[in-house]
């Protein structure tokens, strides 16, 4: 057939044009309409034989347009695309997106360093009312609900009687109503009902001066900052501490140690080589401590020491230890759980410690068999290891007797001390006759839970997989990773070891940063406190940039405990609830730091009452570092200023645009 040219075209008949013309206007509009359904018009025309104009049924009705902006952003369209088929192709819904997850760590999506660091969240269940302290000024600020204005009238300063209060240890009130203080129940934390706290500021005494830097400290101290002679007078015989002029001197002995620490520590070394201080020992605790001078001398041997006594009859020992620099803290033998993590002792020392160990089939030793390491060892120097008295004879086979049913190795006693070794594993306690005592605690006892937890009479198993049992020796075990690290039970959605590393990498640039920026070798840095540790990150980068410090590493409750990783680490710590005060006296740190606490702990704690609880335990002229949220910024100084610190806010390294804030302070002398 021959194919058509423009002229024939032109020649065909005109009936047939007009047909041809009809079938391509109906086709054009059918496509048209077709092509529009799904979408709303405002104005449409119609092509009737009257040409005329219809308005839409949406006449007279308001629209939000940027509501059908994003609508129509996020709605999905039908299938417009023209198709053979008649009825046009469904395009299927997309499933609805995964709940987002409840990230862990300081790492975000691209693998970059994030400065937040969060370690957990709340349910809005626990949130409490604020208390009157701090006043908020309602529909005051922009529209951001988070940024809100503060007023906090100025705080008072309270009597100078109260110028060594601890407000968990010191509530009278509370003692008078135990049931019983047989076992030691009073010296137990005991704080005070909603809304009976702290609300002043507490003074120094009259004559208080600046402390005596470290080391010169371990030696001396002013008199007039812990101005009590009921040491001198009961100890000074046995070369505890003496009074010389407007100093205390502090000649390193001890009950059981007259000659003094450093010789006594050698005889330890020689009795047992294996202990090797400073190297497989690390990590000790020293009960009924005395003046501290057991853990003061060990400084110097690469050995931290918590040293602990209670507040009693030598009620101004730890606030002793404190002032001379040497790690310390209030806390008692009685009927709960110490607040330290199982595993967590290399070694465990009582030196005429007044402990009756035996007690109540020894559940306070099964208290020191939970916190000591597989493989640690327990050095006991008192009366009953050398002494040929019935009385004390009898003690002495108690004391084998309940060892040997502990599973503790007897290595060696050597004059006034004896030392015991705690098993690796759990084979010597499975292997004992039925019903032997004290039996093994139930397989779902959490032998790291200690907040408020009643001391058990039963022995703590020991991990199946020997977690806890295998720490590297010091200093490598700071850096590394611990077995124990996959035990914490946390939302980590990275490697947690890349977590652990991350976290130290994090904080040793922003502490090199500190020293170069902020000078801080220049400040008294010793007693340091970091009120949300982590894994330790904090405390490692200080050891980095030697700075000659210590660090009370302080895990909140309402977080992950990470504290057993802190320990095996080489470091040490403590579990607390900010919503209630700390267990040390007052003036006791030079440095308080807290990254991310306040953020977290205003969905449950008055943070008037944490910034009260800070200025009561921080030295005047210590300083603060906060790194928090900005939405915080504003009440922080606000309670700041009425506690009449000096406050600076900085940018972080990211810039003014960040959502974080460094927020330092310095307290200022007050004095009763």
């Amino acid at each position: 057939m021959k194919a058509l040219g423009n002229g024939e075209l032109l020649k065909l008949p005109v009936v047939l044009k007009i047909s041809a013309l009809f079938v391509i206007s109906v086709t054009f509009f059918y496509l048209g309409k077709h092509w529009s359904d799904g979408y709303q018009q405002l104005i449409f025309f119609t092509t009737r034989q009257n040409p005329s104009v219809t308005l839409s049924p949406n006449n007279d009705k308001s629209f939000n347009l940027a509501d059908l902006i994003d609508q129509n952003q996020t709605q999905s369209v039908p299938d417009k695309t023209l198709t053979l088929a008649t009825t046009p192709i469904s395009v299927p819904v997309p499933p609805p997106p995964p709940p987002p997850l409840q990230r862990f760590g300081i790492v975000n999506d691209s693998g970059t360093m994030s400065e937040e660091f969060e370690v957990g969240e709340f349910d809005d269940d626990l949130v409490e009312e604020w208390r009157n302290e701090t006043k908020v000024d309602e529909g005051v600020g922009d529209e951001d609900s988070s940024r809100v204005r503060v007023k906090v009238s100025k705080f008072r300063t309270c009597p100078t009687s109260m110028s060594e209060y601890i407000p968990c240890l010191d509530n009278a009130e509370a003692i008078k109503k135990l049931k019983s203080t047989e076992k030691g129940e009073r010296f137990e934390r005991h704080c005070p009902e909603k809304g009976g706290g702290l609300n002043c500021l507490v003074p120094a005494p009259s004559k208080y001066r600046t402390p005596i830097p470290w080391p010169k400290s371990r030696d001396e101290v002013w008199f007039y900052n812990v101005p009590h002679t009921r040491l001198v007078e009961d100890k000074g015989g046995q070369n505890w501490i003496t009074k010389e002029k407007d100093k205390f001197k502090f000649p390193g002995g001890g009950t059981q140690f007259i000659h003094g620490a450093n010789e006594y520590l050698d005889h330890i070394a020689k009795m047992l080589p294996e202990i090797a201080f400073g190297h497989h020992i690390r990590v000790v605790l020293d009960v009924g401590c005395g003046v501290a001078s057991f853990g003061a001398y060990l400084l110097s041997r690469n050995v931290i020491t918590m040293s602990v006594a209670p507040k009693d009859v030598h009620e101004n020992q730890i606030q002793f230890a404190l002032e001379r620099g040497v790690p310390a803290m209030v806390a008692a033998f009685a009927t709960r759980r110490l607040l330290y993590p199982s595993q967590a002792f290399d070694l465990i020392h009582c030196s005429r410690c007044r402990i009756n160990w035996t007690r109540d089939d020894g559940i306070l030793l099964l208290e020191v068999n939970r916190m000591l390491r597989a493989g640690g060892y327990f050095v006991w120097a008192a009366q009953p290891v050398y002494k040929h008295e019935e009385i004390l004879e009898e003690q002495w086979k108690e004391m084998l007797n309940l060892t040997t049913r502990l599973c503790w190795e007897f290595v060696k006693k050597d004059g006034y001390v004896a030392i015991w070794r705690k098993p690796m594993n759990n084979s010597c306690y499975l292997s004992r006759e039925a019903g032997s005592e004290p039996p093994l605690c139930d397989q779902d006892d959490d032998p790291d839970k200690v907040w408020y937890v009643d001391l058990k009479a039963c022995i703590t198993r020991l991990p199946e997989n020997g977690y806890g049992a295998n720490v590297t020796t010091w200093p490598a075990r700071l850096q590394t990773p611990p077995d124990r690290l996959q035990s914490i039970q946390m939302d980590a959605y990275i490697s947690r070891n890349e977590l652990f590393k991350a976290e130290s990498r994090y904080w040793n640039e922003i502490i090199e940063s500190y020293v170069r920026a902020l000078h801080w070798k220049k400040f008294r840095l010793r007693n340091v406190m970091d009120m949300r540790a982590g894994f330790g990150g904090f405390a490692t980068a200080l050891k980095q940039q030697n700075l000659d410090s210590w660090v009370m590493n302080v895990v909140p409750v309402s977080g992950f405990n990470t504290l057993p990783v802190i320990y095996d680490r080489g470091l040490i710590g403590v579990m607390h609830d900010w919503c209630e005060p700390f267990d040390t006296y007052p003036r006791t740190y030079d440095l308080l730091h807290a990254a991310g606490l306040f953020s977290i702990e205003r969905k449950r704690c008055n943070i008037s009452s944490i910034m009260l609880e800070m200025d009561r335990i921080l030295r005047p002229g210590g300083r603060v570092y906060i790194r928090d949220t900005l939405a915080i910024m504003d009440e922080l100084q606000e309670i700041a200023k009425a506690m009449d610190w000096h406050v600076t806010v900085r940018d972080t390294s990211e810039g003014p645009h960040a959502s974080y804030r460094i927020f330092t302070a310095d307290k200022r002398l007050l004095r009763g």
